[in-house]
């Protein structure tokens, strides 16, 4: 996957490259430094860091991993924050740039970040989270790589109150819905059970026709007229009437079953296979097409590998997973209906009684179609993230 957020401990990340939020002398520290130090051979990687000090505040400069999994370290030294207006943003976008630059001339097809700058450095979270998806984003839309966002605990990944505060309250309402049709089904039920089964002192009366119209789970639990009337001797007529139905003949004789030809035979089995709708890949192209956008803007936008993207383009009865296919849906800034429709070509759904699809839903309705914005709250709830 092109950029995913993980939890996880920086330095056990099998990556060709880790990232290292360090000072401008790149000294063993605090916090992700000092854990990356110890992690790989402290005195062997402050001898390699010597040779490459000091570093500007975004600049960013590699070395070997040592006895860290990964096969380099690339070290950058983030900005500290003082008030938001003294360039720190511009200086944490570099960090990022220049990391994944210099990951690139080395060969890296795989890197992985802290959040830089958001520890003792001071940089609020939001913000911090913010510019990290936004440079890497930027950068992926012209380049190749696997990037991971590596955060220790949830406390190190803060998203807009507001934006959360919105999507808890979507998934509150969905909920809320979810149980009003519920309720609403089973009164239904009740309801004509009732409108069926006089329960009162009169006789209970079964109409032939409302027995052929009820759809509903409880009345196929109900007797039909042809069950009451089982094929059996018959000595005394039944002990209520039926409206509407025709009058049995009344003998000692069993009524014998008649059979009844299958509801599908070969041929038309056949035709039903036949007219199958079109297949995902299909539709894809098409609405690629449709919507003016080119193959590399909606695979790159959908945080897919190019690779399991040329296998969906192959077609060839390929069919992608639900987190494959709501990312293309975002990509190419489906509406809600137009999503359900393509994912319904990859046999998926969208449920109000999920909340991975509730917090899908949110996002296309409100027509936000920033993919890493969306992973960011999927993470926040644990759900699995998009792209692939």
């Amino acid at each position: 996957m092109p950029l995913t957020v993980i939890r996880n401990d920086i330095t056990k990340m099998q990556k060709d490259a880790i990232v290292n939020a360090a000072n401008p002398e790149l000294k063993a520290g605090g916090g992700v430094c000092g854990a990356i130090f110890d992690a790989a051979g402290a005195d062997r990687l402050q001898k390699a860091c010597d040779k490459l000090s000091p570093v500007k505040t975004g600049e960013a400069v590699i070395t070997k991993g040592f006895d860290l999994p990964a096969k380099y370290i690339v070290h950058t030294a983030g900005p500290v924050y003082k008030d938001g207006m003294q360039n720190e943003e511009n200086q944490l976008r570099a960090c990022y740039i220049n990391a994944l630059t210099v990951a690139k001339k080395h060969g890296c097809k795989s890197i992985a970040f802290p959040l830089i700058s958001s520890g003792i450095y001071g940089y609020p979270k939001k913000e911090a989270l913010s510019v990290a998806t936004d440079a890497i984003s930027g950068w992926l839309m012209r380049n190749e790589m696997d990037v991971s966002l590596v955060v220790f605990d949830k406390d190190a990944f803060q998203l807009s109150g507001d934006l959360l505060g919105d999507v808890k309250s979507f998934i509150n309402e969905a909920h809320a819905e979810e149980q009003r049709k519920l309720y609403s089904y089973r009164e239904a039920q009740n309801m004509e059970s009732c409108r069926l089964f006089d329960t009162g002192s009169l006789p209970k009366l079964v109409f032939a026709e409302d027995m052929d119209l009820m759809k509903t789970d409880s009345a196929l639990m109900t007797p039909r007229y042809s069950d009451i009337m089982k094929p059996q001797a018959r000595e005394t007529k039944p002990d209520f009437p039926v409206v509407g139905a025709p009058q049995p003949n009344y003998t000692s004789q069993a009524m014998p079953y008649k059979k009844t030809k299958p509801f599908l035979q070969k041929k038309q089995f056949s035709d039903v296979v036949g007219r199958l709708d079109e297949p995902f890949s299909s539709t894809l192209l098409r609405l690629i097409d449709a919507k003016g956008k080119t193959d590399v803007e909606v695979y790159k936008r959908a945080n897919l590998d190019r690779k399991l993207f040329s296998k969906i383009r192959k077609g060839k009865g390929y069919m992608p997973s639900k987190k494959t296919a709501v990312a293309l849906a975002i990509a190419l800034e489906l509406s809600l209906a137009e999503t359900r429709d393509l994912m319904e070509r990859a046999g998926f759904a969208l449920s109000r009684s999920v909340v991975f699809d509730v917090i899908i839903e949110y996002f296309i309705t409100h027509r936000k179609y920033d993919i890493f914005e969306i992973n960011n709250v999927l993470f926040e709830y644990d759900q699995q993230l998009l792209g692939g």
